[in-house]
C-alpha cells in the first residue's frame, strides 16, 4: 500500500514537481525527487495564503510530507537533515503530541518580520531572528540557553511571547511558534474532522479520491480538500486502497 500511496498523491492532486537546478553532487535531500524537501516544496503550494491576508508562512505538515514519502524513516531522517541544515524550522502545533508544522526558514523570518514589524517587541523579535534562529534549530529552548547561551533578559523573553514567537512549553522553556498561528490550527483541526466525516457517511465508510476531491468542500473545510487528504493519507485516518476505478479512501476497521 506505502507504494502506491507515494504514486497516487502527486498525480491525483494533479501537483507538477519543481524542477531545480541541482549540483552533480548536491545533497540528496535538496530538490530531488521523492526527497523531503520536494515533498515540502509541493505541499506548501495548497496553502491557502490569501484566507491569512499572507499574514502566515506556508505551513506544511509532518503528517502531509508522509503522504508523499511513506517510509517515515527516511522522511524523518530527511527533514531533520533541513532544519540542521537551517532550510526549515519545525514548530510544534499543539493539538496533538507529534503535530509539527514544517515552515522554509526564508518564509518564517519574512513573515515574522512583517508581523512584528512597528511593534514594541519588535526589537527582541529581530534579536532571536539574528542570533537565535541561525544558531539553533531546536523545537523548544531552555531558560539557561535563551539567558546564559543567546544574552535575552528575562523581560526580553516575555516579549517574545507577547510577539507569538515562542510559546510556553512548561516552566522555564518555551516552543518555537508562529505568530498568528492560532487562527490555522483552529481551521486545520476543524477541517480535518470535517473531511474524515465526509468519508465516514459514504457507503461502507469509503470513497474514491477523486470523487472526494471533486465534491464541494463543506464550509468548516476553509484550508482545502487536497491539503487536508494529504494529511489523512500521510497521518494514516485513512488507507488507501487501489481499484480499478482509481484510489479508494477507506477508514481503517476499528
Amino acid at each position: 500500500m506505502s507504494q502506491k500511496r507515494h504514486r497516487l498523491v502527486p498525480e491525483t492532486f494533479g501537483l507538477k514537481r519543481r524542477k531545480e537546478q541541482v549540483p552533480v553532487e548536491a545533497d540528496p535531500v535538496r530538490g530531488e525527487s521523492g526527497s523531503a524537501r520536494a515533498a515540502v516544496a509541493e505541499l506548501v503550494q495548497l496553502f491557502p495564503r490569501s484566507l491569512f491576508e499572507d499574514a502566515l508562512p506556508p505551513i506544511a505538515l509532518r503528517s502531509q510530507v508522509y503522504s508523499l514519502l511513506p517510509d517515515r524513516t527516511v522522511a524523518d531522517r530527511q527533514l531533520k537533515e533541513l532544519q540542521e541544515q537551517g532550510e526549515v524550522r519545525i514548530i510544534h502545533l499543539g493539538f496533538d503530541s507529534d503535530a509539527h508544522g514544517i515552515i522554509f526558514t526564508e518564509d518564517y523570518r519574512t513573515r515574522v518580520l512583517k508581523a512584528c514589524d512597528g511593534r514594541p517587541y519588535a526589537g527582541a523579535v529581530q534579536k532571536f531572528l539574528a542570533s537565535v534562529l541561525p544558531a539553533c534549530g531546536d523545537l523548544s529552548f531552555q531558560q539557561d540557553q535563551m539567558t546564559q547561551t543567546f544574552g535575552f533578559k528575562d523581560p526580553e523573553i516575555t516579549q517574545l511571547v507577547n510577539a507569538g514567537v515562542l510559546t510556553v512549553r512548561d516552566a522555564g522553556s518555551w516552543w518555537l511558534a508562529v505568530p498568528g498561528a492560532g487562527r490555522f490550527i483552529k481551521y486545520f483541526v476543524k477541517g480535518r474532522q470535517a473531511v474524515l466525516g465526509m468519508v465516514r457517511k459514504a457507503k461502507y465508510r469509503e470513497l474514491l479520491l477523486s470523487e472526494l476531491l471533486g465534491r464541494r468542500a463543506p464550509a468548516a473545510v476553509r484550508l482545502g480538500l487536497a491539503y487536508h487528504v494529504h494529511d489523512l493519507i500521510g497521518a494514516q485516518l485513512v488507507d488507501c486502497v487501489s481499484t480499478t476505478s482509481g484510489t479508494l479512501l477507506r477508514l481503517p476497521e476499528t
